[in-house]
């Protein structure tokens, strides 16, 4: 992520961040009063992630990174021993040169993996932060291999152009969230992650709230982490619907907004489900829908049967060649792994946010 005026940072500051934002069940660690400055800080927001804590904290310590480094932990309540576990390595990293902030509250509830991530934020003091949970990314590798084989090919793949382009697919933020590597001054124009909780994509809002302010994006193109899927991440809370509805209305307040007409390419149930989750100023710039099913186009236009209006809106549905530019085209994929069953929509533009006239964006 973009890194503007950054400037170097006390821990003395960042302290009574921490203390306004702790909550009254929260235990802070007391640390020097002058505290010297941290260049990065890795941010772990922790929820009974005892099975897989080891592991990540072996990772911290095995990183060639030679600079300042400290470990900011928030256990989010946690009702195994995952706190326990941290605390055992403690003299470990101490001893790699990487200090230890732990924290966490002890309420009957988890509060979510933003408000965590914003508590693990607040007690830091780095730099620089980044996002270690279980904007600059890297590419990834999944365990166990081959889980969600499409999504982690996706990832992997996109040009430094598409990480701008393609921010409207149902997959998320183009660089993944375990990835995220930007400055605490980007961070606090950016604003904390949503606290919402179960099923909130926090790390989504937050990434379009970035490119709004005219963050940028970029990756390492190399694979610096083991991306972890497991059935109890709390990625599996956020709904399908949940996701569609964000990156749709991104995709009019960045795109649609500014066409005048547009042309849906797909007059089946995906390209009819866009058309009626856009709004009512939206819907009338759609020209047509165009495909290449003969049945669909036999039938002429498709009818809005749900709409308020009368008459009821009926849009064509044109074959590809009698169709104007410029396309959303809408593509379903369905992922080729066997552990779940969601489906991803693919985004893309040729060249930029705002397509003109003789470009196309698949949606």
């Amino acid at each position: 992520m973009k890194s503007e005026g950054v400037s170097e940072g006390s821990c003395t500051a960042v302290k009574r961040v921490c203390l306004r934002r702790s909550s009254e069940n929260s235990t802070v660690e007391d640390r020097p009063a002058g505290g010297t400055s941290v260049q990065v800080s890795v941010i772990v927001p922790v929820y009974n992630g005892s099975d897989w804590l080891d592991q990540c904290l072996q990772a911290v310590v095995d990183q060639d990174y030679q600079g300042s480094m400290e470990l900011s932990v928030y256990d989010d309540s946690s009702t195994d021993n995952s706190r326990a576990i941290v605390e055992g390595w403690r003299d470990k990293l101490e001893e790699r040169g990487i200090s230890l902030v732990i924290s966490g509250h002890k309420s009957e509830k988890p509060k979510g993996v933003g408000f965590a991530k914003n508590q693990a934020v607040s007690q830091s003091c780095g730099q620089y932060l980044c996002f270690q949970d279980a904007i600059v990314g890297c590419q990834v590798r999944r365990d166990p291999e081959g889980s969600t084989e499409r999504y982690t090919r996706w990832i992997n793949s996109l040009s430094p152009e598409q990480l701008y382009t393609q921010v409207f697919t149902s997959h998320g933020p183009t660089v993944v969230m375990p990835t995220w590597f930007c400055s605490r001054d980007w961070f606090l124009k950016v604003g904390p992650f949503d606290e919402g909780g179960k099923g909130v994509p926090e790390d989504l809002l937050w990434f379009y709230r970035s490119l709004r302010l005219g963050g940028s994006v970029l990756r390492v193109d190399e694979c610096l982490l083991i991306y972890r899927y497991h059935q109890h991440a709390a990625t599996h809370s956020v709904l399908e619907e949940t996701i569609w509805t964000l990156r749709v209305n991104f995709l009019q307040e960045r795109v649609l907004d500014q066409w005048d007409s547009f042309t849906i390419w797909n007059a089946g149930k995906q390209g009819r489900k866009l058309y009626r989750s856009l709004s009512l100023t939206n819907q009338k710039k759609v020209k047509a829908f165009c495909d290449v099913d003969e049945n669909k186009i036999k039938k002429g236009f498709y009818t809005y049967e749900d709409s308020k209006e009368r008459p009821k809106p009926k849009i064509p549905v044109l074959r590809v060649k009698d169709a104007s530019p410029p396309f959303i085209v809408c593509v379903k994929l369905v992922s080729t792994d066997h552990t779940h069953t969601h489906t991803y929509t693919h985004t893309h533009t040729h060249s930029s946010m705002k397509p003109n006239s003789s470009q196309s964006l698949i949606y």
